[in-house]
């Protein structure tokens, strides 16, 4: 039997602390807690959880700034946990580096369903059979799950790597954003957009901006 997947859950108020606490764990998932962000980066550092889910108002050392230092180091999944689905939150959270976010009060289903999307994206499947694709002088090793443009390698987060590869086996080819929710973000209902160009936006900074080209009114394609 597998072990359970290790989640850290950073949150100031114990209620919701607690709630989540055993709401995640009736589901199976180990979960750890921080208080705080700073305490929170000193448990990821010690612990090396499977997944992080972080709430954006944190004393201290806040959701956004901790999840850009744990990007610093590491491509590890995280889900952000914004009170008021606030689009600044929103928004300063994906840029961070965020995989994904849900809205307070959390419902539970829905929580448990975001986790277990981010983690499937987290398991690397590639679409097809393992091999090289290859756009130019970016490739993408689908076995290996390496990534490398000019001959350097990039690292990507398990969403960023799920969209590359969705663009790299569709090269040429104009992909819309409700494709996309659908096939790297795994949402079965109509998903926030913008989850999609701001993880776009991510992506072409580390493989560079002109290899995904923006297709107004339609949605984005990798330029073959």
């Amino acid at each position: 039997m597998s072990a359970p997947v290790s989640v850290l859950l950073v949150e100031d108020d114990e209620v919701i602390r607690r709630a989540l606490t055993l709401a995640l764990s009736r589901y199976g998932y180990a979960v750890t807690t921080a208080a705080d962000g700073l305490t929170g980066l000193e448990v990821f550092r010690r612990e090396s959880p499977g997944l992080v889910l972080l709430d954006v108002m944190l004393p201290g050392l806040d959701g956004i700034g901790l999840c850009r230092r744990l990007r610093e180091t590491s491509t590890v999944p995280i889900l952000m946990m914004s009170a008021r689905g606030d689009s600044l939150d929103v928004v300063s959270g994906l840029e961070a580096g965020a995989d994904d976010y849900v809205t307070k009060p959390v419902d539970t289903a829905v929580l448990v369903a975001r986790i277990r999307s981010v983690l499937r994206r987290a398991g690397y499947e590639a679409p097809g059979p393992a091999g090289v694709l290859t756009v130019g002088d970016l490739t993408v090793d689908t076995g290996a799950l390496e990534v490398t443009v000019a001959g350097e390698p990039v690292a990507l987060s398990a969403t960023e790597l799920r969209l590359l590869l969705e663009f790299a086996a569709n090269a040429g080819l104009v992909l819309d954003r409700p494709t996309l929710l659908r096939k790297v973000w795994d949402y079965g209902w109509d998903g926030d957009s913008r989850v999609v160009d701001l993880t776009v936006q991510r992506l072409r900074r580390k493989i560079g901006a002109g290899r995904i080209e923006t297709v107004r009114g339609f949605g984005y394609k990798m330029r073959p």
